[in-house]
């Protein structure tokens, strides 16, 4: 059976995910698309020499006999209403980070999922799926070093542009590792702290760039995250856990080691889309294989409901300087099987 799916956005993560959809993954074509520039989506269909419907409205996908499942790759404030709406159509899909632009927007999707009874959300946070993610997980639970007590973590970019501002080092930056973190220590946040050091010349007026943020998780631990968006030396991500006998740290990606001119080097990435563009298809995969399976295990609405609380929390922090509480209520029973 060929999974069906439709494609709610066409700008550039839409463009890459028909593409993976219909030429690099197994079980699944895209066979509607829609975009409020229409033109845009025919012509990048045609690029990618795929034949689908195309539609000006993301609801005649939702509501096309033809789509089996949903993948929403819109324009961040549209993604609770079309998730909304294809848990009304009982048609599983697959949102974007970020799910809704509020927590209470991540909380109406869980609700409207709990309602309909069976779970039919994935948000795609694509870590979990990185091999070197998964690597370091299976190190702590295998129990080699222990039970974790810190964590030291960095998310790196060489640089953003002027329109990219503080609050975004959590909202765009940093959503990533409040989703991992939580996933690889099977832990929720308590409370967090948010710090400034001192301000890189490479920034500009309305960023303050870079930030440490402190959490302390409900089992103790702590965490220290360095967001640095103006690097200048590549994309880096770091995350070494220290547990009470030992330290797990995230591999590096593969790199050929160079010996030249009394130098021993390795490339560092430069781009996110490098750093993880097989975790993006493993990703997708699994929610193809998920669907047909009839039982989604990935990222939930619950975990980006945990992600914009925490999120909230942060920016929060931002403000205050203070520590600040980071409020969970009772996972409810329908997610407790989200187990990427």
């Amino acid at each position: 059976m060929t999974l069906k799916l439709g494609v709610i956005g066409a700008g550039a993560i839409g463009q890459e995910h028909i593409r993976r959809c219909n030429n690099v993954l197994q079980g699944a074509k895209v066979v509607a698309v829609s975009d409020i520039n229409v033109d845009g989506a025919r012509a990048a269909l045609q690029r990618l020499n795929i034949e689908a419907e195309v539609y000006a409205d993301g609801h005649q996908v939702i509501k096309s006999p033809e789509v089996d499942a949903i993948l929403v790759t819109s324009w961040d404030p549209t993604h609770e209403e079309f998730t909304l709406a294809a848990i009304a159509a009982g048609k599983p899909v697959f949102c974007e980070k970020p799910l809704a632009l509020s927590a209470e927007g991540c909380r109406r999707v869980v609700d409207a999922e709990i309602q309909h009874g069976k779970r039919l959300v994935q948000v795609g946070f694509m870590r979990p799926y990185d091999a070197g993610y998964r690597a370091l997980k299976k190190a702590i639970a295998d129990g080699g070093i222990g039970e974790p007590l810190m964590l030291h973590c960095a998310h790196r970019n060489p640089s953003v542009p002027e329109s990219y501002t503080t609050d975004m080092a959590i909202t765009n930056t940093l959503i990533h590792e409040l989703d991992v973190l939580r996933w690889l220590t099977n832990d929720d946040y308590k409370s967090v702290q948010v710090v400034f050091p001192r301000v890189t010349s490479k920034s500009h007026a309305r960023l303050k760039d870079p930030q440490i943020v402190l959490f302390e998780t409900q089992k103790g631990v702590r965490i220290d995250v360095e967001i640095f968006v103006n690097c200048a030396y590549g994309y880096d991500i770091q995350c070494e856990v220290v547990g009470e006998t030992g330290i797990a740290k995230l591999p590096e990606p593969a790199s050929v080691q160079l010996r030249s001119e009394a130098k021993l080097s390795t490339t560092i990435l430069t781009d996110w889309k490098d750093r993880f563009i097989e975790a993006y298809d493993v990703e997708l995969q699994a929610f193809i294989n998920d669907v047909k399976a009839g039982e989604l295990t990935g990222p939930s609405a619950w975990d980006g409901f945990a992600a914009s609380v925490a999120a909230d929390a942060c920016l929060k922090a931002q403000q205050s300087g203070a520590i600040e509480p980071v409020e969970m209520p009772p996972r409810p029973a329908l997610d407790r099987k989200s187990v990427v």
